[in-house]
Order: C-alpha cells, then structure tokens, then sequence
C-alpha cells in the first residue's frame, strides 16, 4: 500500500470512529480528532488515543497501561502481533469498559 491509500484508509478508519461515537453522550465519551490523533475521553478520566503510524503505515490504540499496533488486511485492522484482535471490536470494548456504553460497530 502506497502513502497515498494508506492515508485514505487511515482517514476513513477515524470517521468511522467517529460515527460509532456521534449517538453517545459527550459526558459518556468525549470524541476529539487533532490532525492524525483521536482522543477518546471517557467519564471516569480515563483517556483512549487512537493515532496512525505513517512510517509503519498502522493505526495505534492506547488506553490505560495497554497498546495495541493495528496493520490493515483488506477491510479489517488487525493486530500487528496476535492477528486476532481488530481495532474496531476493541475499542468497542474500551468503550463498554471505561464509560459503560454499548456502541455499534
């Protein structure tokens, strides 16, 4: 994948955070996007920052004591180590952890 597409992904990968985010409560899940950074702040202070990795053409999460590196594989971003884990279901996750919130992927 070229810079070019990696970046189109990337950007499109954040809006759907986005949309995932807009029917909660900004009290719940504040949802705040600066250039290449997503910052997910949940109500109990806890902080979730999403962010790319232009040189490794990823998509970082880290929230809490926990990082995860995300690589793309076809429509889905996978964890760079287990395969398994996809950046979606995971932040779906956190967001039921941290802020009691169901949200639809």
């Amino acid at each position: 994948m070229d810079e070019q597409q990696y970046l189109r992904l990337a950007d499109a990968t954040f809006e759907r955070i986005e949309d995932m985010l807009e029917p909660v409560d900004a009290d719940d899940v504040d949802c705040e996007r600066a250039g290449d950074v997503l910052t997910l702040t949940f109500k109990n202070g806890t902080r979730c920052i999403v962010n790319t990795q232009r040189p490794t053409k990823q998509i970082w999460l880290a929230a809490g004591a926990r990082a995860w590196h995300f690589d793309a594989k076809g429509d889905a971003w996978l964890d760079d180590k287990d395969k398994t884990t996809e950046l979606f279901a995971t932040i779906v996750r956190i967001v039921k952890e941290h802020a009691g919130v169901d949200v639809a992927l």
